[in-house]
């Protein structure tokens, strides 16, 4: 299961940027995803850490305040989208993307935002309620990943 393969992942020795890509790369493959990438979250930016997919996003940071990814961090909670066309929120990163999910990974001591699994397709009504529920449990295996690192 994904879930014990990511904690596997947090386990290694290896360096966090390789750890985010895997961890990236095991929920966009594990779920048949087109792009999935890791991003923290400090007061005043939010910056990619990792991803797996067609390449790198068009914003590799951007401030806290806009977007998708914004939105969730200031609510802290998951924002689905599944026609981004329709949504003046959203930041365009891929121009073939249809759908996007942002999940806010959650310091468990303080509640804050301190990163984010953004998962994007090229198809409109791309995420189901499973969807979410998944990735919403990787945002809280993944945390240890976020936990602990120096806030710029």
């Amino acid at each position: 299961m994904v879930l014990d393969a990511i904690r596997g992942v947090l386990e290694s020795m290896e360096p966090r940027r390789v750890k985010a890509e895997r961890v990236a790369d095991l929920i966009r493959r594990s779920c048949g995803y087109r792009w999935v990438g890791l991003y923290d979250v400090d007061r005043d930016k939010i910056a990619i850490i990792g991803w797996s997919g067609p390449g790198a996003p068009a914003y590799l940071r951007f401030p806290a305040s806009k977007g998708l990814s914004g939105s969730a961090v200031r609510t802290r909670t998951t924002v689905v989208v599944n026609d981004v066309t329709a949504d003046p929120r959203y930041l365009t990163a891929f121009g073939s993307t249809r759908s996007e999910m942002i999940v806010p990974v959650l310091d468990p001591a303080t509640g804050s935002a301190i990163g984010t699994i953004d998962v994007e397709s090229e198809h409109v009504n791309a995420f189901k309620d499973e969807d979410r529920a998944l990735v919403e449990q990787c945002a809280l295996v993944s945390a240890p990943l976020f936990i602990g690192r120096v806030v710029g």
